[in-house]
């Protein structure tokens, strides 16, 4: 064989191996409960991910690259968080994860990626404290994000239904014992506190729980006009089931968790009425909101999404991650920090349009009146008159 014919394949064999490096795909973690109570929601955020992500790849990908999930079921256990946190990171190699449902187990896992400097997109889980785990001074630069709207906005939104809107005054809180219950919880009542208004009652319940008899007598016996709720849906049902089993009847005003598919169908009509903020209802109002619920009846064969709210948020979730890779032009986690920080183009997504969503100090995308307040009616989420 020639020097030159060596050389030539030599070349092309290079070439082969760089364009196989550059074609490698962009690894992104998608991390929640896809199994137990909380699964509704899990499902929802991972299969909206899931449109976003094709949608994307479809048009080329990202930097030439297309976008690979990488999914782990976290069970909605903080321990279980923090084995897929290290795993995506150290095994997997993502350069970003995108989910967390539940607020305690995004507190415990987090602190990984801030180590490791790949960003998150939280998505569902709404916390308070969620972003703000990883503040200046101590860190000079907070890789945790959200596109979800947090509990210090929704509680806002619970207390001016309850007290400015219906002119109640007489209110019981009922959550349950999780960090996003009690954490829920300790929001509403500073808001509450801020209106000059003490709850009646304060109850907490358990995850599983199936008789609430006992929290709700207490309510009732206090002279509660309303239950204010920090739960998910199969406890949330029971509170729901246990006032018509009391025969007694007042309004149900909570978290946005309140519109989950595992609450409107264990309630069933008792769940009529609850009231709850969402940044998204299975509505068909825009062109955008149509094509996606279209999309994701269709690929997934359904009619009411389990959970909306998750699915909407997880696909906008997606978006924003790419938005940012393409300004950085890299998928570099500092970089891509910065980007997501100084985003110069909007994002159009399903929640909303993101038009400059993030700085260096605000890392929350959703904030107040964005979210609008649903209602249950016969087994699905409506906008609230």
């Amino acid at each position: 064989m020639s020097y030159k014919m060596k050389t030539l394949i030599a070349t092309t064999l290079v070439s082969w191996s760089m364009a196989g490096i550059a074609a490698e795909p962009i690894k992104i973690g998608v991390a929640g409960p896809f199994t137990g109570g909380s699964a509704p929601m899990g499902i929802s955020m991972r299969d909206g991910v899931k449109l976003a992500v094709a949608e994307i790849n479809a048009k080329g990908g990202v930097l030439g690259r297309q976008l690979q999930m990488v999914e782990r079921d976290d069970e909605a256990k903080n321990e279980r968080g923090v084995q897929v946190a290290q795993e995506l990171i150290n095994k997997e190699r993502v350069v970003a994860t995108v989910g967390y449902i539940n607020t305690g187990v995004a507190i415990a896992s987090q602190r990984f990626y801030q180590a490791a400097k790949i960003p998150v997109m939280d998505n569902v889980a709404t916390g308070s404290i969620v972003t703000k785990q990883f503040n200046a001074p101590e860190f000079p630069d907070n890789y945790i994000f959200r596109n979800a709207a947090n509990d210090t906005v929704q509680s806002a939104m619970i207390v001016e239904e309850a007290i400015v809107k219906r002119k109640l005054t007489k209110v019981a809180i009922l959550a349950d014992s999780t960090n996003y219950g009690q954490l829920g919880r300790e929001d509403l009542e500073r808001t509450l506190n801020a209106k000059g208004i003490k709850p009646v009652a304060v109850e907490k319940f358990n995850i599983k729980d199936v008789d609430m008899t006992a929290q709700l007598l207490k309510a009732k016996q206090a002279g509660a006009q309303a239950i204010l709720t920090y739960g998910i849906g199969p406890e949330l049902a029971q509170i729901a089931n246990g006032m018509e089993k009391l025969g007694w009847k007042v309004p149900m005003i909570g978290s946005w968790t309140l519109s989950m598919g595992n609450f409107l169908d264990n309630a069933g009509k008792n769940g009529n009425g609850a009231t709850m903020p969402q940044t998204f209802i299975q509505d068909p109002n825009t062109p955008k909101r149509k094509a996606f619920i279209e999309a994701y009846q269709k690929t997934y064969k359904i009619d009411r999404i389990p959970s909306p709210v998750s699915a909407a948020q997880g696909y906008d979730s997606i978006y924003l991650l790419a938005a940012a890779m393409k300004q950085a032009g890299t998928t570099d986690g500092p970089k891509v920090r910065e980007a997501l920080e100084n985003l110069t183009e909007k994002v159009d997504g399903v929640v909303m349009t993101y038009n400059k969503p993030f700085t260096h100090d605000d890392h929350e995308a959703i904030k107040a009146g964005v979210p609008v307040m649903g209602e249950a009616k016969d087994g699905h989420i409506v906008l609230s008159k």
